[in-house]
């Protein structure tokens, strides 16, 4: 599972970000284009920036009904930004606020998750160099132990297919082949 956690570099970060901002962490503005939620209204304007695609519009839109919502609780909520960021703050400072838990409570059926398709895109453009370290730690996983570990595609995408890490060739596998990834054979963090 380590080793599963780590291959994902950004994406779990990323992951963990947008999670945490649909559940009302606080996920950060990025300085992109601010949709328009006046308080009280379902909506504002439907497209999240020029040029957005439309899965992207769509998730924006579900972002500003969940904020809508949360304002007619009570929450002075902030707009999702362009890519359906909401920006709290002080992620911590904003949990212990008895307003947020019940508006959140009460807005829970309209939290979307990001569309796997839109997190892919919004993730960073991998080097030539990060790309190869991925194929080959994918390659060396299946021929050590680890035969239905994911392939990784031109771009450093994993597909999205179930593996099993908890196997004994898996975890033969993280050994042999974690160092090309940075995480040394007795599976504690490398420095760098």
């Amino acid at each position: 599972m380590k080793t599963r956690a780590r291959m994902g570099f950004g994406a779990a970060s990323l992951v963990l970000v947008l999670a945490l901002t649909g559940c009302g962490g606080g996920g950060g503005a990025d300085g992109g284009e601010v949709a328009s939620v006046g308080k009280g209204r379902e909506g504002g304007n439907s497209s999240a920036a020029p040029g957005a695609s439309s899965e992207m519009a769509e998730y924006v839109e579900a972002k500003r009904k969940w904020v809508v919502c949360l304002r007619e609780n009570g929450l002075d909520a902030p707009d999702p930004d362009a890519k359906g960021n909401v920006d709290f703050g002080d992620a911590r400072k904003a949990k212990q606020d008895p307003k947020f838990s019940e508006a959140q409570e009460k807005c829970r059926d309209l939290v979307v998750m990001v569309p796997d398709s839109l997190e892919r895109a919004m993730q960073p453009e991998l080097s030539a160099e990060e790309i190869d370290r991925k194929k080959r730690y994918a390659t060396c996983m299946q021929e050590n132990g680890a035969p239905d570990f994911p392939d990784t595609d031109d771009k450093g995408f994993s597909e999205e297919v179930a593996w099993d890490s908890t196997s004994a060739g898996a975890k033969r596998a993280q050994r042999a082949c974690g160092e090309i990834v940075g995480i040394p054979d007795d599976g504690s963090k490398a420095k760098g």
